[in-house]
């Protein structure tokens, strides 16, 4: 019997574990930036949008939504935007989220 992974085209499985990834580093992210206090409610607010969009984004391109392609819109703009706002802070958690974030947009990108 197939696998789900066997199932899904590359550019499906990547924007999902791209999806994965970019919702771990938010999650991060975010509950750090509750410890670091004033400056960081946007950096707060954009990772919980990420966990949001690309949990949303993955569960779509797994069931080959019909929505597919304007989730993952949006879902690349919203890592975007969280992805510029947490090149801006020097902590670590901030910058660890920078790269699984790009990542995510980019490939968000190629299914939309």
């Amino acid at each position: 019997m197939a696998s789900i992974d066997e199932l899904l085209d590359d550019s499906t499985r990547e924007c999902i574990d791209n999806c994965h990834e970019a919702v771990k580093a938010c999650e991060h992210c975010a509950d750090q930036c509750v410890d670091k206090g004033e400056g960081m409610a946007e950096c707060l607010r954009l990772c919980r949008d990420v966990t949001q969009i690309a949990s949303t984004c993955a569960r779509l391109c797994a069931r080959d939504s019909q929505f597919n392609g304007d989730i993952a819109e949006t879902c690349a703009e919203v890592c975007e935007a969280c992805a510029d706002e947490c090149e801006g802070h020097d902590h670590d958690h901030c910058q660890a989220c920078v790269e699984p974030l790009r990542q995510c947009a980019e490939s968000c990108r190629s299914m939309a």
